[in-house]
């Protein structure tokens, strides 16, 4: 394993190069199979997520429960796609992509069909927990088969690609779950994602080779597991760009938790109106993505990118606690939805080049890797969401004081941390990284 101190000095295109020189060979012509494989188990969580939500007040006269028992149906969800990222992340280093990518789908596949049949909110809540922790294979494999096939600025344009497919995601989810509403109960809405589990169940058995070779693989128990993650933990630079991603997706989770009651309660948006901002928010931030992906990539370095998309952030969070807190006195919606589109939008340049920079510097456990990125991102996801209406329902401060406080912090975190200044070269050139796989 690589020592986490000397891949401090070592540039970007020479980490690139080792992984490019292991990467297993495939064929350009499998690469759109390979992106909508990958980008439909990116998938699973918004739609295991959004999917849902049209029914909840459906499940709680169905169930008999009360509200805040059913919310933790969303809860215990988010929870066991964080812990499952751990489990399953080190597990395919140890024994490759594939099988431990279909023994957490198909154990996705059971949990949601026993979703639809459950007869109490309880039972409900022990399966929805058993859903997101198989359902994490999905997204943590999805990331570390990408660092298998791609290196350096191609697995930055890679990533942008996959934010085409996750950034829609959350938007049509609640509206499919919405029509299916209209043809049965909130049973139906498992029993789709049941099936929707099957057919990527079958197309990664059928379509999805093993990209992680028995030679690149990790032997040793727990104990070896936890030596991993701990040298990785040690690794000072990609420690900054993991605490990146997690705050700037707290920043991002505390808009989707917030926006429903700050557009509708306080803004006074309808339902309609709501949605329609939603989705353009959503827009800007896979248009963003794809500009990324397709213009800045290989031209701007990939730590400039970040660096300004984390300064866009931080300036629009700044701009809307400043507008929510009454310094420019009376404002209205227009303002306040284009203080969200701009931190929206700015996450289509920080969450590929964040995933990029970090698993570059980690060939050797891409696994255990992606695991950590994406563990710490649901973890303070989870805790942004209820901060933001600390302050009751008559107020965006809270939401903008948080936003603004994960994006200072995720600043402060690349600065302090990552400081690309001191990696000469690093990000900039990527012949390297012009050698992909796919």
């Amino acid at each position: 394993m690589t020592e986490p101190g000397t891949a401090e000095t070592q540039d970007l295109p020479a980490i690139a190069e080792r992984g490019a020189a292991a990467a297993p060979a495939a064929s350009r012509r499998t690469s759109l199979l390979v992106t909508l494989v990958l980008g439909g188990l990116t998938a699973v969580p918004p739609l295991s997520m959004d999917m849902y939500l049209p029914a909840l007040p459906q499940v709680t006269a169905a169930l008999h429960s009360p509200a805040a028992t059913v919310q933790l149906t969303l809860t215990t969800c988010l929870a066991g796609m964080a812990l499952g990222q751990m489990i399953v992340g080190p597990m395919s280093d140890k024994w490759g992509r594939r099988r431990p990518l279909l023994a957490g789908m198909v154990i996705y596949i059971l949990a949601t069909a026993l979703c639809a049949i459950a007869t109490s909110a309880e039972l409900l809540i022990a399966f929805r927990l058993l859903q997101g922790l198989a359902g994490a294979a999905g997204i943590v494999i999805a990331r570390a088969v990408v660092r298998d096939l791609y290196d350096g600025v191609a697995m930055a344009r890679f990533f942008s690609t996959l934010m085409l497919i996750s950034g829609v995601a959350p938007v049509v989810a609640p509206l499919i779950g919405g029509q299916i509403l209209r043809l049965t109960d909130w049973r139906g809405v498992f029993v789709v994602l049941t099936a929707v589990g099957v057919a990527l169940t079958l197309l990664v058995w059928r379509k999805l080779d093993e990209t992680l070779p028995p030679a690149r693989r990790h032997s040793g128990g727990l104990g070896q597991t936890l030596r991993t993650m701990r040298d990785l933990l040690a690794d000072r630079v990609f420690s900054g760009y993991v605490l990146v991603g997690a705050f700037a997706f707290a920043a991002l989770f505390a808009y989707i938790s917030a926006s429903p009651f700050v557009i509708q309660e306080i803004y006074g948006a309808s339902p309609q109106v709501f949605s329609l901002l939603f989705g353009i928010n959503s827009v800007g931030l896979v248009a963003v993505g794809q500009i990324n992906g397709k213009l800045l990539v290989g031209r701007v370095g990939l730590d400039k990118v970040l660096g300004t998309g984390l300064a866009l952030t931080a300036l629009a969070a700044t701009s809307l606690l400043l507008m929510s807190a009454g310094v420019f006195g009376p404002v209205g919606l227009v303002p306040m939805a284009a203080g969200l589109f701009v931190l929206m939008a700015s996450m289509g340049l920080v969450m590929p080049s964040t995933n990029t920079l970090a698993l570059l510097r980690t060939p050797h456990a891409a696994g255990s890797a992606s695991a950590l990125l994406g563990t710490s991102t649901f973890l303070l996801g989870s805790v942004a969401s209820p901060l933001v209406g600390i302050a009751g329902e008559r107020t965006a401060v809270p939401m903008a004081l948080v936003q603004l406080s994960c994006a200072v912090l995720a600043l402060v975190s690349f600065l302090g941390m990552c400081r690309p200044w001191q990696r000469r070269g690093e990000s900039n050139g990527s012949t390297a990284g012009e050698r992909t796989r796919l």
